[in-house]
Formats: structure tokens, C-alpha cells, sequence
């Protein structure tokens, strides 16, 4: 996941935690002075990931920073496991540290999070996907996090197919005219996907000929009602309303997605830290 994208990320993150240098570090370690260091688990189960964006905020921060990737993303560890090592100057590597940190506990906790969805409705055979819900300019990392933790993304921007939701229809006038207006202005390959909260929108939806129904907002009663009004017309998809207490509720025969906008915007930051272990005072 090192892209350009991901290289003004960092470059962005260490502008604004150490763009005036940090003064603690070097006031206290000499440019010769080296540590080894390791990041590691602290919390009871996690799903490892951005173990390559937190060793690359170590190079942009020092070349002579020597970074060895002990497990892979997508690893599902335990407390105590050292994920990370890091060797070089110590004044480097503890500039590095909060912004390293920063990145991999962010992806690691989605990462942990989709494992838990995942699992939860494994062996049902509905998909669990991400949204556009995510950290402005971190969408790609996020969503490789979510693929990291088991789960599949939804489109990833606005370019990539048609979903007509709510405030689409209201504009247009109804759901059959946004579909027809659809039909006519985006690319032949796009897929249709209309938003619908009710049974009559389902039906609407049906006979305007949509190719993706997003069931919104329903109960699990009413999306079995509306799965027997589909009857394999659509891929239908779950969304709203759908907690992890919940989804295994929800992926009901005849569902096929259930899209969960909580994996990006609500998961909660892992517990990982830094430990570093002085080597030598010079060299």
C-alpha cells in the first residue's frame, strides 16, 4: 500500500507532529547515539495492519532507520507479539514513533474490526463491505485495511457505478425517472443501484430494472419481505441500522451484501506501542 498517496500522507503527518524538529530527542541524544526498538500488541486479539506505511514513516524520517517486518498484514496476533523492529538513531526513531504508531494502530483497528463482522456471519454467504465513510485522503488505506480484516469495499469513490439514493430521487421527481436518467447519461458497464426504504420502492425498483437494490434502514423482517419481492431480480444489499449485536440477523437467505459503515468510521484505535531498548551511546 506505499503509494504516492501514501508518501504525502506521511509526508503530511510528519510535517505537522515534527515540522519544527524534535527538540526533546535532540536535546537529549546525540546524532551518533542508536536504539533498537519494538512495536507490539497490547491488547488481547488483533488483526495486524500498515506494518509497511509505519516502516516507511521511519526511512522518510531517516534512512539510517533499519526497519524488519516481523509479521504480515491480515495476521491475526495475540498480546504481546512484537509486530515491528526498528535500529538506527535514536533521536530518528523516537521522531518517528507517535506518527508510526498513529498510522498502524488506525488500520490495525479497522483491520480487527472486519475480522469480527467477518466471523460473524461466516458461513452464510453474504459479503461484508465497507462504505465512502472514511478519513478524508485515507480512503485507500482504509479500505485495504477492511480487505486486510476479511471483509470486501463498496465502490470507492462516486466514479465507479451508479447509487441512486434518497435525495437523488426527490430531485429527480421519482425513483423510475432517476433510473431512466441514469440509464442514459453513465457508461453502458456501470451497474445501477437504487436505495430503497420501503416495499413500494423495492417494486419500483424491480420493474425500473435495477441491477443492485440497497435495502435501507429495514428490519430484518421486512428485508425477508422484500428478498421475496426481489426473488433474484437484483443482488440485494443490506445497509442502516446494522450493528455487530445484530448482522448475523441480517444475512438472511437472499441477501448478498451487507454494507457496515462503522468498519471505517467507528472502529476503534488498536493498542500497540513502542518499546525501545537503548543499544550504545556511540559507534
Amino acid at each position: 500500500m506505499i503509494t504516492p498517496r501514501t508518501d504525502h500522507l506521511i509526508d503530511l503527518a510528519l510535517e505537522e507532529d515534527a515540522g519544527l524538529g524534535d527538540v526533546t530527542s535532540r536535546a537529549v541524544f546525540s546524532a551518533d547515539h542508536h536504539s533498537r526498538a519494538v512495536i507490539e500488541v497490547k491488547q488481547p486479539e488483533l488483526v495486524a495492519c500498515g506494518l509497511e506505511v509505519a516502516a516507511r514513516v521511519f526511512a522518510r524520517v531517516d534512512p539510517l532507520l533499519r526497519t524488519r517486518l516481523l509479521v504480515r498484514d491480515g495476521s491475526r496476533l495475540k498480546s504481546g507479539t512484537a509486530v515491528l523492529r526498528i535500529e538506527g538513531p535514536t533521536a530518528s526513531l523516537l521522531t518517528a514513533e507517535r506518527t508510526a504508531l498513529n498510522f498502524m494502530q488506525r488500520l490495525s483497528g479497522i483491520a480487527t474490526l472486519a475480522r469480527a463482522f467477518a466471523d460473524a456471519v461466516k458461513g452464510t454467504g453474504v459479503r461484508i463491505v465497507d462504505t465512502r465513510k472514511t478519513t478524508p485522503g485515507y480512503r485507500a488505506l482504509e479500505k485495504y485495511a477492511v480487505r486486510c480484516g476479511g471483509c470486501f469495499n463498496h465502490r470507492s469513490s462516486l466514479g465507479e457505478h451508479v447509487l441512486i439514493k434518497d435525495n437523488h430521487i426527490a430531485a429527480a421527481g421519482s425513483l423510475a425517472e432517476a433510473v431512466k436518467l441514469c440509464r442514459i447519461a453513465a457508461p453502458h458497464a456501470a451497474k445501477v443501484e437504487v436505495e430503497a426504504t420501503t416495499l413500494a420502492e423495492v417494486r419500483e425498483a424491480c420493474r425500473a430494472g435495477a441491477g443492485v437494490i440497497l435495502l435501507d434502514n429495514m428490519s430484518p423482517a421486512q428485508v425477508r419481505a422484500a428478498v421475496e419481492v426481489i426473488a433474484g431480480r437484483a443482488i440485494v444489499e443490506v445497509s442502516g441500522g446494522v450493528r455487530f449485536a445484530t448482522v448475523r440477523s441480517f444475512a438472511l437467505p437472499g441477501v448478498d451484501v451487507i454494507s457496515i459503515g462503522a468498519l471505517t468510521h467507528s472502529a476503534p484505535a488498536a493498542d500497540l506501542s513502542l518499546t525501545i531498548q537503548p543499544a550504545r551511546a556511540g559507534r
